[in-house]
């Protein structure tokens, strides 16, 4: 079964990057103002704490990497659709292999095991 709340905590953290870095991207092309860079600062210090709060419900070296490749799905996801940037065929297969690998990450059965077991 899918262990959903570590996967939610990834996902957030992962919003926020894709956000965050849209908005780099968007001042990088001269379409926002430098004004709002501080506050994608602040938004970026919130991740310290949900990262913290997560720890509570998987190890860190999986929240880690959920949050890194979930994060990579979705700023690949804005570069291609808001940004209309291209990648490559392979590039793709990559992506989806990501996809591959955020159900791994999440699945907690394969092992039939839980974290708090693991304590």
């Amino acid at each position: 079964m899918i262990n959903t709340i570590p996967l939610l905590f990834a996902t957030f953290m992962a919003g926020i990057d894709a956000i965050v870095l849209g908005w780099l991207k968007e001042y990088s092309l001269g379409i926002i103002s430098w004004k709002l860079l501080p506050v994608g600062m602040l938004i970026y210090a919130l991740q310290p704490i949900v990262f913290l709060q997560s720890l509570k419900y998987e190890t860190m070296t999986i929240m880690n990497i959920l949050w890194d490749v979930i994060s990579d799905v979705f700023v690949t996801c804005a570069g291609l659709f808001y940004f209309k940037e291209k990648i490559s065929k392979i590039k793709q297969i990559g992506l989806a292999l990501a996809f591959i690998a955020i159900i791994l990450l999440s699945y907690d059965e394969l092992y039939n095991t839980k974290y708090y077991d693991m304590k």
